[in-house]
């Protein structure tokens, strides 16, 4: 085994160094140069006297931030509003992604399984933030608009994961309890459904971390929660305002991330 190897690194280094490798390092240094010509980006205008005292001045504006008893409770609504619409957007998806799910991984066939990857394509697509444009447009301003947004965006993500999670599933215990006279229906909940099952609770946990973010960012075009509050505050210049709603993200991100980290080191032993 020891000789194999070192016979394997012997022609390796016999073969000389990896001509596509170093013409990709190539191709990617100049695309890098030719994307800061392109943009003319004049790094010291950034770091000019000016520039720097012009930064320091806004980012004091922000403190002390805003603590007053009445402005604690709006933030802590639309905080809820904001964690809603993550939750809820993202339980709509698991179950239109596993919908899109099975025949995306072919159980339904092969026309059925090109039909459901191209729009899951579809949906995963379009960002969320083009998809809440979309939905403010057609149900108007309001955590409805976000929600169907973070939605759409992401049944396109879970489809595509929860296929993948089918594909590389062993068939075998599927196959054996429907050789002994299961249903489909039955052979898969009971033969593949538990074996997928721990992956795909790990992949709702850690997109409804990121639907957390995404959902505070989408009020910024209308679609509530504390992404709205913070436009509107930054739209009048009110840093003070938008110092606690940006705190209150942070608290809210810092929370989920810590619980559902917990939950998936609980999942942990499922993958064993």
């Amino acid at each position: 085994m020891i000789d194999a190897q070192v016979s394997a690194t012997d022609r390796a280094q016999a073969a000389g160094p990896c001509l596509t490798c170093m013409a990709a390092m190539a191709l990617i240094i100049v695309a890098v140069v030719a994307s800061f010509a392109h943009l003319g980006i004049d790094f010291r205008a950034l770091v000019a006297g000016d520039s720097l005292r012009l930064m320091l001045k806004f980012i004091t504006e922000f403190f002390p931030p805003d603590v007053s008893g009445a402005f604690l409770a709006k933030t802590a609504w639309a905080a809820l509003q904001t964690l809603a619409v993550s939750a809820l957007g993202t339980l709509l998806a698991v179950v239109a992604g596993a919908a899109l799910a099975l025949p995306a991984a072919g159980r339904l066939g092969t026309v059925a399984r090109q039909g459901a990857r191209l729009v899951l394509n579809l949906l995963r697509s379009v960002p969320e933030l083009v998809w809440a444009a979309l939905m403010v447009l057609a149900a108007g301003l309001g955590p409805f608009a976000g929600l169907l947004a973070l939605a759409l965006h992401t049944s396109g993500v879970f489809g595509r994961l929860f296929a993948e999670a089918l594909e590389n599933a062993p068939r075998e215990p599927e196959r054996a309890l429907h050789d002994a006279g299961s249903g489909a229906i039955a052979a898969f909940v009971y033969g593949s459904l538990p074996l997928v099952m721990p992956q795909w609770l790990a992949y709702m946990l850690y997109r409804w971390e990121m639907n957390i973010r995404m959902a505070a960012v989408l009020g910024f075009v209308g679609a509530g929660g504390l992404g709205q509050m913070l436009y509107f505050h930054l739209s009048l210049f009110q840093q003070a305002q938008a110092a606690t709603v940006l705190g209150a993200m942070c608290v809210l991100v810092v929370l989920v991330d810590a619980l559902s980290s917990r939950w998936r080191r609980g999942l942990a032993p499922a993958y064993a």
